[in-house]
């Protein structure tokens, strides 16, 4: 199955499934109780920590919930901050994941030093949700902006062909995987 936020960011092959690490859980918790998926395939948009470019297309299997606040030693946690549905040697990016858009270039690069590359807010919820109920499960994100003072203003730039190749990409990749 392939899920997606919601709002405005939304493909006309994908379930959206929620804003956010809250809704994202609730709605993705509720439909793997009453029709629990085979697969999950997450799409969508994410911010740069330095490394990626604009447009690029990442994908992954690992995520991360590590908030600003652990970058300068503010904050500590007793919770499992990083999940991976990686089975292979493969080395993943990892993907940050928070209620908040991240707009300090100075702090956010300090999380490249983790090997934690973009960030996208749903992405940790959609593995949360995939290891608890045993579901193979990635991601694949387009890059709309870097996490600095414009990173707002960028993502609106960028968003609309950001989901187009993020579609282009998806969907090519569907096609190779069924010809096999």
């Amino acid at each position: 199955m392939i899920i997606c936020a919601g709002n405005n960011e939304t493909f006309d092959f994908a379930t959206p499934m929620g804003v956010g690490l809250i809704e994202t859980t609730l709605n993705l918790t509720r439909l793997c109780l009453f029709d629990k998926p085979e697969f999950l395939l997450f799409i969508g948009s994410a911010g740069s920590y330095g490394d990626e470019k604009i447009f690029d297309i990442v994908e992954s299997k690992t995520a991360s919930n590590i908030e600003l606040g652990f970058l300068n030693n503010d904050a500590y946690t007793p919770l499992e901050n990083v999940i991976s549905t990686n089975t292979t040697n493969k080395k993943d990016k990892i993907v940050n994941s928070s209620n908040y858009i991240s707009t300090n270039k100075e702090l956010t690069s300090k999380f490249l030093k983790f090997g934690v590359s973009i960030e996208n807010m749903e992405f940790f919820a959609v593995l949360s949700v995939a290891k608890e109920f045993n579901i193979p499960a990635g991601g694949v994100f387009c890059i709309t902006n870097y996490t600095d003072e414009n990173a707002h203003k960028d993502f609106i730039k960028n968003h609309e062909k950001a989901k187009e190749l993020l579609s282009n990409h998806v969907k090519q990749r569907i096609k190779e995987l069924t010809k096999r």
